[in-house]
């Protein structure tokens, strides 16, 4: 029997995938009004998984996994989001 102590990575383990099913689930919970609390504690994964699988679902109507980017196109947004910064800082 798993304690309220144990630990996360020991109840979903580092970095695996959550089912098409459960993510169904969650999303399913999120529209009957249930709260993020609510819901991992129903489904036993942690709040900050429930609460990406809502914002994804919210943003892009899909809980698919989306292929990664590719290092370079991470590194390119990341430095022209540092460049809009740097620019909107000396206005």
């Amino acid at each position: 029997m798993q304690t309220a102590s144990t630990n996360i990575c020991e109840r979903i383990g580092r970095f695996q995938e959550l089912s098409e099913f459960k993510h169904g689930t969650v999303i399913g919970c999120h529209l009957c009004n249930k709260s993020i609390c609510e819901i991992s504690l129903l489904l036993n994964i942690p709040q900050s998984t429930v609460s990406g699988i809502i914002t994804k679902w919210k943003q892009l109507r899909t809980t698919a996994t989306q292929p990664q980017s590719e290092p370079g196109q991470r590194m390119l947004r990341h430095t022209v989001c540092r460049i809009c910064q740097l620019s909107a800082d000396n206005s």
